[in-house]
């Protein structure tokens, strides 16, 4: 049922995509998330390098989302432009508009998502997950994508599968107060939840992500832009990417400051900074990158077919345009 939800959700926005609303004139509307995951939004809006790259040509618009499904429908309906969002939700979104809609542009972030689980729950082995209550950021976002089909390749099921494991998908912040609540056994969430979960939670890590793909490495986010804006202003696109890259350069030259300053923007986003521990732990399990990683795109969005989250295998040939992004780097070498 709940994949059967999923593509309804999708399918209707898709149908929505032609109807959505204009442009404003000069104005860019960008989404993003407050996870240091999506760190080059953070700290590219914080210092400005992205309203210098554009100078005079647009005024950012920044909206704030709490994972990709909610992103992609804004998307649909002509709402957004650019955004930073997980590999799944781009893919599902491309896939359900026939390859209409978007392109992913550059990659973001390699790692930074964990399976953390309660301390007390007796849980050392997948088996012990059997009954259990685990929780992801949303209804087909990646790490829920990731959670259901790394229980397929242990023998579990979920509720609507028939199975035993019983999967709610909320809010980030609605599955910390859950944990904290001893109401989930546990949770597969990006960071910086998952160190959260560790720190404030008391929770262990059952799971990195990284172990699962080859050399470590996996996309966490990526940018995408509308075909719009890419067909319409394709120089407000390439700025974007010049400040994204430059971004990157500077968080992997100086991680010390880049966390610091992504720290105080959590804190003014959010209302409360996340402690050291927390943020020294989450920074550590991920790479900022500007490289899409388009393999494991790929591979993501077969395990969203595998697990009933697609009716057909992914055919995403078209997805990554690189075009702009190769330029740019290019510049800068």
């Amino acid at each position: 049922m709940r994949a059967e939800r999923l593509i309804a959700i999708l399918s209707l926005a898709a149908l929505c995509a032609g109807c959505g609303r204009e442009r404003p004139e000069g104005i860019l509307r960008v989404g993003y998330f407050p996870n240091i995951t999506h760190s080059q939004a953070i700290i590219g809006m914080a210092r400005g390098d992205f309203a210098g790259e554009l100078g005079s040509n647009a005024v950012i618009e920044p909206i704030i989302f709490n994972a990709g499904p909610s992103v992609i429908e804004a998307l649909y309906a002509g709402e957004i432009d650019l955004a930073y969002i997980g590999p799944n939700p781009a893919a599902n979104g491309y896939i359900r508009s026939g390859g209409e809609a978007l392109r992913v542009v550059a990659g973001a972030t390699s790692g930074g998502a964990c399976l953390v689980v309660r301390s007390d729950a007796g849980i050392s082995s997948p088996s012990d997950l059997d009954g259990r209550k685990l929780a992801s950021p949303q209804l087909g976002n990646t790490q829920d994508v990731a959670l259901r089909c790394w229980l397929m390749d242990n023998g579990l099921s979920t509720l609507e599968q028939g199975g035993t494991v019983e999967v709610v998908a909320v809010q980030n912040p609605e599955i910390f107060d859950l944990f904290m609540q001893g109401r989930i056994d546990g949770a597969w969430v990006p960071e910086p939840w998952a160190s959260r979960l560790v720190v404030e939670g008391g929770g262990v890590v059952f799971l990195d992500e990284r172990d699962l793909w080859e050399g470590g490495e996996f996309p966490t986010a990526c940018v995408i832009a509308s075909t719009d804006i890419l067909s319409e202003n394709p120089a407000l696109v390439e700025a974007w990417l010049r400040a994204h890259v430059a971004v990157t350069e500077w968080e992997l030259a100086d991680p010390d400051s880049a966390m610091a300053l992504v720290n105080s923007e959590i804190g003014r986003m959010t209302g409360k900074a996340l402690p050291d521990e927390v943020m020294e732990m989450a920074w550590s399990r991920m790479t900022p990158t500007w490289e899409p990683l388009e393999d494991c795109i790929r591979i993501s969005a077969q395990s969203a077919y595998r697990i009933g989250y697609l009716d057909e295998e992914p055919e995403l040939s078209g997805l990554c345009d690189l075009t702009i992004l190769q330029r740019v780097v290019g510049e800068a070498r």
